[in-house]
């Protein structure tokens, strides 16, 4: 889809020659487009670029797969097989030609409705980062909603969550919620018709599929007069927060599209996934967020897991435009409702009365500093030098470039206190 314009900037100014580059990929092995903005392109370079673009397409369209898969089902279990080296289902004329790959036999019709499971996750962090989320997460996510009362998911970049309403809404009869997914990956097309999947680059609000996947993502927001529905996204966590904003306040555009009295001035209920440390930039850009306390976990993840101390826990939360005490976090975990700040926390996040808020971002008991005026990490002291709390092993150094994890001056992204969590 369509690049984005970058600018390199010094002390909040920028510098240089603004350039185009690769919307999703942030490193040029991954994908060498770069481009001056004011550079003029060649004819020979333009179809160059084209004929790069027909030769990286996927073997099959959308509406192929769909054939391929419905002729999938209809096979004996016996002839059943998925290439794993292609990760790409195989009808028995194919077998020749994938002869010397690895694969798996006997596929059955439970793999094909947990294709996460089936699928190798994309984990390049600086292009796809394709995190998938824990049973424990995935499971209080689908009960969350369904207790508030949804019955549509936009599921953004959430596979995992999509599929569990799948197969949950294929099993039970009652069970009324269905799923949009909206997704890079272009492998989940061979499990999911045109009306389950769009194929989606969530950095430019590009989908591939053109007018026809635009219009089946603007006719799911606008079911029921546009009521019971909710976006819920999980981006990768190296992504620009900027790009992200802008595309998700594209999709609450086209959910506001519907004709009804004060819609316009409505936005459409929203969990936005994402590492604690964003929050700042988040509410840059939706100041109606606010940050819920539970911890989200990952299963294909080293770090992100729920449970442990320190850092080695997850830093990842649910951002969200619905009231804070709608949302009932699990008790059999820890979680309490705090009654000022009205709103759930983690056992751990104790009530400052000083700051008359619970202050904690990352599941520990945080202390207040009388010198900085707010709450700070446990593990933190006042350095007199920097003017503020860090850690005691810190450079006093300080530098005039904005940090790209958190956005603020003071210090680079090596040594960002975000990520200085002990």
């Amino acid at each position: 889809g369509p690049a984005l314009l970058f600018a390199k900037t010094s002390q909040g100014k920028e510098e240089g020659r603004r350039f185009y580059a690769c919307s999703a990929c942030r490193d040029r092995k991954d994908c060498n487009f770069f481009q001056w903005e004011d550079e003029k392109v060649s004819e020979a370079r333009l179809a160059a670029r084209e004929e790069y673009n027909r030769n990286h397409q996927p073997p099959f369209t959308h509406r192929e797969n769909v054939g391929r898969y419905k002729s999938f089902l209809l096979l004996p279990l016996s002839k059943r097989r998925f290439c794993q080296e292609c990760q790409q289902l195989l009808l028995p004329a194919e077998w020749e030609k994938h002869s010397d790959h690895q694969f798996l036999c006997d596929i059955t019709t439970a793999q094909l409705k947990s294709p996460s499971q089936l699928l190798y996750p994309l984990e390049n962090k600086k292009t796809n980062a394709q995190y998938l989320f824990a049973d424990r997460s995935c499971q209080f996510l689908l009960n969350l909603l369904t207790d508030l009362g949804f019955r549509r998911v936009l599921s953004v970049g959430t596979p995992r969550l999509h599929e569990m309403i799948q197969s949950k809404a294929s099993q039970e009869e009652e069970f009324s919620v269905r799923s949009l997914l909206l997704d890079i990956d272009f492998r989940y097309s061979q499990f999911y018709t045109e009306d389950e999947f769009c194929h989606y680059n969530m950095f430019n609000h590009h989908f591939f599929g053109g007018e026809a996947a635009h219009e089946t993502c603007r006719k799911f927001l606008h079911e029921e007069n546009g009521e019971k529905v909710i976006m819920v996204t999980d981006p990768p966590f190296g992504g620009l927060v900027e790009a992200l904003a802008s595309s998700f306040k594209k999709l609450m555009a086209m959910w506001r599209e519907i004709e009804k009295e004060g819609h316009a001035k409505e936005e459409m209920p929203m969990f936005w996934i994402f590492p604690y440390f964003f929050e700042s930039r988040i509410l840059d850009f939706f100041p109606s967020f606010s940050m819920m306390d539970y911890q989200v976990d990952y299963d294909n993840h080293a770090l992100y897991k729920h449970g442990k101390t320190g850092r080695r826990q997850s830093p990842v939360r649910i951002f969200t435009n619905l009231t804070p005490s709608l949302i009932v976090l699990p008790e059999e975990e820890g979680y309490r409702f705090c009654t000022i700040c009205q709103r759930y926390v983690s056992p751990g996040n104790q009530h400052c009365e000083i700051c008359n808020s619970c202050t904690s971002k990352d599941g520990r008991r945080w202390k207040h500093c009388a010198l900085c005026k707010k709450c700070v990490k446990p593990s933190w002291f006042h350095c007199n030098n920097c003017n503020c709390c860090t850690l005691q092993k810190h450079s006093c150094e300080k530098t005039d470039v904005g940090c790209f994890v958190c956005g603020k001056a003071g210090h680079k992204r090596s040594s960002c206190p975000s990520l200085s969590c002990p």
